[in-house]
């Protein structure tokens, strides 16, 4: 193999006899540059997305999330509450009541999702960062507060200096209906706002409305045991699947815990598959962009021909030869992955570092410039893939060819 290597040099850096044979090799090159640099890039650019959108679920999501995994709620009297407190790792756990409601403020009426908080919440989230009016309060002074998504807020139209309540409305989950009086079916809650929040996702910020768990229960009847489900916050995000693997002997088969990414699984899905559909598709421009190692091989073969008579007169099988072709192919390959990867990389980290390309619009988007992430994995990925297309492209034009000249030779 070193002799072949040697050799395999030698023919790709010696001075060719034709200059349309050193103009073919540099556009080889330039080829798998290019293609790597693009690969690398769009998979950094999916990485910035994806961790971006990330970041902003997390002011409002906790680390890790208990649900039932049949029906809507369960009693906290049914699990091992205090242990789960107690578990290394574990800093808070927040208690949840979550469903939906018909909210109405003055004439404005809008479905919405109530979520009742317990005082425990704001360790577990980062509500208090993504406040945008107001302040994070759900009591004062016995009086029931709430707080909004921002868009829900601007559908009913609510504003913090208004003295008129917002309504929920939920219809009784016990009891009869008075066919006479169809408002006694209904329960009703009323709160005055004292905040608004902003997520930045469409998902939040158009539905939520924060209550205290206390007014929640009432509102939809549930004993004081009762929850939707469970949020935790733990002390390293790193020590996550120890501490689940823990929550999930002590709670069985009966409850799911989700982490950041399982609680918003549709989505993070979606996000894979686009960047797996974009690797595959920019592969398959990779694959004809290695036909040019082809064009390439196939003069330099021609170029070296003589090369190989003498090479087989030496002793040289054909095996070596073929071997020697190949190599000369692969590094051809591997410039333009190595040079596209660290091309890459540098524009990644210019992005990174400058924003050098903004969104279109200042100031009418969360953040300015393309959020972009270089992942080690995606290096990695880039690297072999190419390398591969590059050996797979050289290896049977190179056996085709090298077996006619060896065959010509014999003649």
């Amino acid at each position: 193999m070193k002799l072949a290597l040697s050799i395999a040099k030698r023919y790709l850096i010696a001075k060719k006899s034709q200059n349309i044979i050193n103009i073919i090799s540099m556009i080889s090159v330039a080829g798998i540059l290019t293609g790597s640099m693009a690969l690398l890039v769009v998979l950094s650019v999916f990485n910035g997305l994806h961790g971006f959108v990330g970041s902003l679920y997390n002011t409002f999501d906790p680390d890790l999330q208990i649900v039932p995994k049949a029906g809507k709620v369960f009693s906290v009297d049914s699990i091992p509450l205090d242990r789960i407190k107690s578990l290394d790792g574990v800093v808070a756990v927040s208690e949840i009541v979550e469903d939906n409601a018909l909210l109405k403020f003055g004439k404005r009426q809008m479905p919405g999702v109530v979520m009742g908080v317990d005082t425990i919440f704001s360790q577990v989230t980062e509500i208090d960062s993504i406040m945008d009016e107001g302040v994070f309060n759900l009591n004062k002074k016995g009086e029931n507060r709430g707080v909004l998504g921002m868009i829900l807020a601007d559908q009913l139209a609510v504003r913090l200096n208004f003295v008129t309540p917002l309504v929920m409305y939920v219809p009784r989950r016990t009891g009869h209906i008075n066919m006479a009086n169809p408002q006694n079916a209904f329960n009703m809650e009323y709160l005055r706002p004292s905040g608004i929040f902003l997520v930045k996702q469409m998902e939040y910020d158009a539905n939520y409305i924060l209550v205290n768990i206390d007014q929640a229960r009432r509102l939809y009847e549930y004993d004081g045991s009762t929850v939707s489900s469970l949020k935790l916050r733990i002390d390293d995000y790193e020590n996550m699947p120890a501490v689940k693997k823990q929550l999930g002997e002590l709670l069985g088969d009966h409850f799911r815990i989700k982490n950041r990414e399982e609680q918003h699984e549709s989505f993070y899905k979606m996000m894979k598959v686009e960047k797996l559909m974009a690797y595959l598709i920019l592969s398959f421009i990779m694959m004809i962009a290695a036909f040019n190692v082809i064009g390439t091989l196939s003069m330099l073969i021609y170029e070296k021909k003589e090369s190989i008579f003498t090479l087989r007169s030496l002793g040289a099988d054909r095996k070596l030869i073929t071997r020697i072709f190949l190599v000369e192919g692969w590094m051809i390959s591997l410039l333009g992955v190595f040079g596209g990867l660290i091309l890459g990389a540098v524009i990644v980290w210019l992005q990174q570092t400058f924003g050098l390309l903004k969104f279109q619009g200042m100031g009418s988007f969360i953040v300015d410039a393309y959020p972009v992430e270089l992942q080690f994995t995606d290096v990695l990925a880039v690297l072999v893939t190419v390398s591969t297309i590059g050996f797979l492209a050289a290896w049977y034009p190179v056996r085709v060819i090298v077996r006619g000249y060896y065959s010509s030779y014999k003649e």
